[in-house]
């Protein structure tokens, strides 16, 4: 059994998709469906940079999301290959977006537009420069825990990634990251400080929160039979109204992706797929669990060696 899975913010790259984009004309029409529905040029920004540009949330989010539907969709309908057949789709955090998408649960055009919403709102939830994200490597979920409710008066941070094995994302204040990386090196954690413009997945994402649940209360959610997991739970999304409310919790909460992971393969869940730019879920894997089998389809031969 296999599951479909996508990649977050950070996975970026100027030219990503661009094999695709020049072979295939479905690629185009989406290309340029996602440039009339937001009215900007992404697939400019996308194609030719600049990176700064490709960069900002608002332009990442969509990108990111268009070239991994983008691949598929070519999988699916040029390839012939069944991707419906999943046990599960997920992604990590934006990547969300991705597998309800290609999962049938919401419309490409729906999808961009909210992305572009949501990267806009979460950018300007908190002043530039006044938050952060700090990657703490080679520690437990639980002495993360135990750590940052012991230094809960000095350094209000919280949890935003408990991405693999010895490998947690924590979301604050750059004051309070501050204090944290402090209590970290006494206690020789390693650590570092993300480059991100904005402390993801946390409460200081309150504003971008209240955006998103308008957003999202006026949006048409489709009926799929395939399934989904949830970042917030690490479980089936059981209906739309659960997707709904799941999809506004997203933004503060942490993304359970280690618990995901282990969840789909304790359901018989042996082979991942990852789709779109980059490789990062496809690594995470590996340090969960070394003897599933993971494929990572960003260019054309990648699909040439898939099989299900």
């Amino acid at each position: 059994m296999f599951s479909v899975i996508f990649p977050g913010q950070g996975s970026q790259l100027v030219g990503m998709g661009k094999e695709f984009f020049e072979k295939y004309d479905l690629v185009k029409e989406l290309f340029k469906e996602a440039d009339d529905t937001l009215g900007i040029s992404l697939s400019k920004i996308i194609l030719d940079g600049p990176k700064e540009k490709l960069d900002f949330t608002e332009n990442t989010q969509p990108a990111i999301f268009l070239i991994s539907y983008s691949i598929f969709n070519v999988i699916k309908k040029e390839y012939k290959i069944n991707l419906n057949n999943a046990k599960y789709f997920a992604g990590h955090s934006l990547g969300e977006y991705s597998a309800l998408s290609a999962a049938g649960f919401l419309s490409f055009s729906d999808t961009i537009k909210l992305l572009r919403i949501r990267g806009r709102a979460m950018q300007n939830s908190v002043p530039k420069g006044e938050g952060g994200m700090l990657a703490i490597l080679g520690s437990t979920i639980e002495i993360v825990e135990k750590i940052l409710k012991e230094n809960i008066n000095d350094s209000e941070v919280q949890i935003a990634n408990d991405n693999s094995e010895n490998q947690i994302v924590i979301s604050g204040k750059n004051t309070d990251l501050i204090n944290l990386i402090k209590v970290l090196e006494v206690n020789n954690i390693k650590n570092l400080k993300l480059p991100v413009s904005a402390p993801f997945h946390c409460k200081l994402m309150s504003k971008a929160t209240e955006t998103m649940k308008e957003e999202i209360k006026n949006v048409n959610f489709l009926d799929s039979k395939n399934t989904l997991i949830s970042n917030v739970t690490a479980n089936e999304i059981l209906n739309k109204e659960e997707l709904k409310k799941l999809l506004i919790e997203q933004i503060e909460k942490r993304v359970r992706w280690r618990e995901s992971v282990i969840n789909m393969i304790e359901k018989g869940v042996n082979q991942f797929i990852e789709i779109g730019p980059g490789r990062v879920l496809s690594g995470l894997i590996k340090r969960i669990n070394k003897s599933v089998k993971i494929n990572t389809i960003n260019n054309e031969s990648d699909i040439k060696d898939l099989k299900i």
